[in-house]
């Protein structure tokens, strides 16, 4: 059965960094499964067009495919019931779906304003016209004034962690003792932020630091030897 997954790139295919494309891979990595990866560019719509969708991840498993990192989760957990469990039953993936909202709110949204700029700088012309255009009227600044203020913004976003820090305190991982897909979820934004920002979102001595640098070794380094930031 052949694997396939767009994930979005910029000016270099390998250097994959949607906060949603790396909670799909690491959900594929915690399932054991390989996947074909498809670099994909914000302008290349019509590449995924036949899958019923805008936006990557697109993952094809067979005749099957699947769009959105919560939909392919659950698709991967259901599809292969005999590989390790990304939710560790109902109740944890009921509280995953909460997660994910949280995620995409607090952390890739408080995310978003302090690295669009970097984001822009690594992708190709013909799709920073479409960048700018489009998350210039989402953020209703322009990409230089959000990266002007990020040294206030980071500290404001550091403070809106606490609950995961409180966390991270009494177990190594969101998901207990291993990480699980509560821990892809959060993961996803700061990879994405370590692929294409120089800008440092964590102070070392912070336990989310030394959290994400866990998930940065886990399945043999994968994210680690993904082009990225040291950050």
């Amino acid at each position: 059965m052949t694997r396939k997954l767009f994930e979005l790139c910029g000016t270099e295919s390998d250097r994959v960094f949607s906060p949603y494309c790396w909670r799909t891979r690491m959900a594929l990595a915690h399932k054991g499964l390989e996947a074909e990866t498809i670099p994909w560019r914000f302008t290349e719509k019509d590449a995924i067009a036949p899958h019923r969708s805008d936006k990557v991840p697109v993952f094809i498993d067979g005749d099957r495919s699947v769009a959105d990192s919560w939909a392919i989760a659950n698709y991967l957990e259901d599809a292969y019931p005999d590989r390790p469990s990304l939710f560790g039953g109902a109740g944890g993936r009921a509280v995953g779906q909460m997660l994910n909202w949280w995620g995409d709110i607090v952390v890739v949204g408080g995310i978003f304003p302090m690295i669009v700029k970097d984001i822009y700088d690594h992708l190709r012309p013909v799709d920073q016209v479409y960048f700018r255009e489009t998350r210039e009227k989402r953020l209703g600044k322009t990409m230089e004034q959000a990266a002007a203020s990020r040294d206030a913004a980071v500290e404001e976003f550091r403070k809106n962690l606490t609950p995961m820090r409180l966390t991270l305190k009494t177990q190594a991982y969101l998901g207990g003792d291993a990480p699980n897909y509560a821990d892809y979820i959060v993961f996803g934004g700061f990879q994405w932020a370590r692929a294409t920002s120089a800008f440092k979102l964590l102070k070392e001595d912070d336990p989310i630091y030394a959290w994400r640098e866990r998930l940065l070794d886990a399945f043999s380094g994968m994210a680690r030897t993904s082009p990225g930031y040291a950050v």
